[in-house]
């Protein structure tokens, strides 16, 4: 696969994957590897945390780093002194761009196998959040985020699926489990994530960070976030846009790609009506 030149490496060029893999088939298929109970406890334990080096097919990892090649020309860069810089591209450009990612989030498979590790019956996010799906890339010296959690503005909890797709560089993901676990020692770890690892967490438990990236490296992720509970407030829905707009996607991104969500519903509304 040809590749294009950043400040800190060589992105995938968009193309075809070599190994071409229906998304939901391939996820059913690998989930039959997997001890699932024994996956839970463990996810349990940690305070609703899992790490798994080798999660997702070659085919389909292969199909997700192609996706990385069609959507870096539209990255986002951003800059919030004391706590990250970086690059990212929202759900809804994703949307236009490389819709794999779209039907692997979508996989029945996928969701109800991460509501047996939770123990939740877990929902995708709205069509109008930005964060749903989004890619996150690394790729100038000095590109990190600082300690946070993944905290919801839902009514319920919002869970993060992690998953690796290249990474040539020095990053870790430092975290800290238990931290509000009331009673329970605090446990850090540090770990790399290779090209189809996955790590899966409750975003309102586990404070973590991406250590800055160095010279010539480059690391790009692909997020997923599942809710317990869908609705969202408006005033916290504005407040979650702009944030999203500042520190991630752009404006652009952000409120353009909503627009353009809530007008199609509408169309499909109408037509729906008239075919009524």
């Amino acid at each position: 696969m040809a590749a294009t030149d950043t400040e800190g490496g060589r992105l995938p060029q968009a193309g075809a994957a070599s190994e071409p893999a229906d998304a939901d088939l391939a996820i059913t298929s690998r989930l039959r590897a997997f001890d699932t109970e024994s996956m839970r406890r463990e996810f349990s334990a940690q305070g609703a945390f899992l790490y798994l080096k080798d999660f997702l097919t070659p085919g389909i990892t292969a199909q997700l780093i192609a996706a990385v090649g069609a959507v870096s020309p539209t990255v986002n860069r951003n800059y919030l002194p004391g706590h990250k810089q970086g690059g990212s591209v929202s759900r809804h450009t994703i949307d236009r761009l490389a819709p794999i990612i779209a039907d692997l989030y979508r996989s029945p498979a996928l969701i109800g196998w991460l509501g047996a590790l939770s123990g939740e019956r877990l929902q995708v996010s709205p069509a109008e959040d930005p964060h749903a799906y989004a890619l996150y890339f690394y790729t100038r010296p000095g590109d990190h985020i600082g300690w946070h959690y993944d905290n919801s503005y839902y009514a319920g909890r919002r869970y993060t699926l992690l998953l690796g797709l290249i990474d040539e560089s020095s990053c870790r993901l430092e975290y800290q489990l238990h931290t509000r676990d009331a009673g329970v020692a605090v446990v850090a770890g540090s770990l790399q994530i290779p090209a189809g690892g996955l790590v899966f967490f409750d975003g309102d438990r586990l404070r973590h960070r991406i250590t800055p990236l160095a010279e010539g490296e480059m690391r790009v992720s692909l997020t997923f976030e599942y809710l317990t509970d869908p609705t969202m407030h408006p005033w916290r829905r504005m407040i979650s846009n702009m944030k999203d707009a500042v520190a991630y996607f752009g404006f652009r991104q952000v409120f353009r790609g909503a627009t353009k969500r809530r007008a199609a519903a509408g169309q499909a509304a109408t037509h729906g009506s008239e075919d009524a």
